[in-house]
């Protein structure tokens, strides 16, 4: 099994380069191959087809994201029943593992839409069902920020992977299902934002997943990449961690002094 995981490894982690290099064109089992330094054939054997390999590289990238959710410890204490209805399961299509490495990726937990899902979904501080308050909000900001700047930086070259293969999701309907991943994150962030007093958490957790996800998607290739402070830089993670902030506060209906907003001139 552990060799078996460790080919799945080298496999996808080629094709992940390809695709944020080359886009999903040059996504090909030859290119992949080349790429890993394996024989020729060796990822159309574990991949038969090419919606076979691009499910395994989405499930590549849900590993690597759960890497780092533990790296920046952030906490996952969200009440399950929160999610439970509608938690999406590990396992993609079976086609997905008709090759060697089935069930390579089983501790990779779930699989992700949007890396920033995941951030709001299980950036929750501890304390159960309490609420969350000004201080609590500041700092799951600060963490979202850190985790978004890493993503700028060491994970660039995954987080271009990812939105190349959402991309392709929507020229292919059978790819589709890639896009459901993230409806359990967007569960765990209506119920953050339940805990944090917004009075419509249902329709502003959908917002600040989108938020989120939006100011990534800017400082990568969007015209704030230009004018931005330098991904990796303490600038940076301060500009993104004021960003962040901003949106919660506003979101959970927090003025900028802490007191809930009332609507009053």
């Amino acid at each position: 099994m552990g060799a078996r995981r460790d080919r799945f490894a080298v496999i996808t982690d080629a094709a992940i380069e390809l695709v944020a290099e080359l886009g999903m064109r040059g996504l090909t089992h030859r290119a992949v191959d080349a790429r890993a330094g394996l024989p020729l054939g060796s990822t159309s054997a574990y991949f038969r087809t090419r919606k076979a390999l691009i499910e395994a590289v989405v499930r590549r990238l849900a590993d690597l994201d759960r890497a780092d959710f533990e790296a920046t410890q952030l906490p996952t204490d969200l009440d399950r029943a929160d999610v439970e209805a509608t938690e999406v399961p590990t396992q993609l299509p079976t086609e997905a593992t008709s090759g060697p490495p089935t069930g390579a990726t089983e501790a990779s937990g779930l699989a992700t839409e949007l890396p920033t899902e995941a951030i709001t979904g299980s950036a929750v501080p501890a304390g159960g069902g309490g609420s969350l308050g000004p201080r609590e909000l500041d700092q799951l900001a600060g963490r979202i920020a850190g985790l978004l700047d890493r993503w700028l930086t060491d994970g660039r070259t995954r987080t271009l992977a990812r939105y190349a293969c959402l991309l392709e999701a929507t020229h292919h309907p059978e790819l589709r299902e890639i896009l459901s991943y993230g409806i359990a994150f967007r569960t765990q962030a209506r119920a953050l934002l339940a805990r944090a007093g917004a009075t419509d958490p249902e329709r502003t957790g959908n917002h600040l997943v989108a938020c989120v996800d939006g100011l990534l998607f800017d400082r990568l290739v969007g015209a704030g990449s230009l004018t931005a402070p330098d991904p990796g830089s303490e600038q940076s993670r301060q500009d993104l961690q004021q960003a962040v902030r901003t949106v919660l506060f506003a979101m959970a209906g927090i003025s900028e002094f802490g007191a809930p907003e009332t609507g009053d001139a």
